[in-house]
C-alpha cells in the first residue's frame, strides 16, 4: 500500500504562485510516474496537470505549460509542482498521483485545495 500526502495549497491572487509539494510511504522500491491531477468546481471529471518519470522526463497540459513546473526528488519518493502566473481557472482541488504502470496499481492523495481570487 502507498500513501500520498500533499500539502503547500491555499488562497492566492491571479498572478500569484504556489509550491505543491507530495510525499508518498510505504513498501516502495522506485515509483516510475509521479504525477499532479486536479478537479474544478463543479466539474466531474479529473484532468491531468503534469507527469515526471523517475528519469525525469515530464509532461504537461497544454493549460499550464510554460507556467507549471513538475520536480521530484527519487530519494525521498518526493514530487513537487511549482505553479507560477496562476489565473481564477486553475482553482481546484490538486491531487497527488503515483503511477506503478497499470490501471490497478495507481495511488492518489487525498488532495490539496488551490484557490485563485481574482
Amino acid at each position: 500500500q502507498v500513501r500520498l500526502v500533499e500539502s503547500g495549497g491555499g488562497l492566492v491572487q491571479t498572478g500569484g504562485s504556489l509550491r505543491l509539494s507530495c510525499v508518498a510511504s510505504g513498501s516502495i522500491d522506485t515509483i516510475p510516474v509521479m504525477g499532479w491531477y486536479r478537479q474544478a468546481p463543479g466539474n466531474s471529471e479529473r484532468e491531468l496537470v503534469a507527469t515526471i518519470t523517475n528519469n525525469g522526463r515530464t509532461n504537461y497540459a497544454d493549460s499550464v505549460k510554460d507556467r507549471f513546473t513538475i520536480s521530484r526528488v527519487n530519494a525521498e519518493n518526493t514530487v513537487f509542482l511549482q505553479m507560477n502566473s496562476l489565473k481564477p481557472e486553475d482553482t481546484a482541488v490538486y491531487r497527488c498521483n503515483a503511477d506503478f504502470g497499470s490501471k490497478i496499481l495507481q495511488y492518489f492523495g487525498q488532495g490539496t485545495q488551490v484557490t485563485v481570487s481574482s
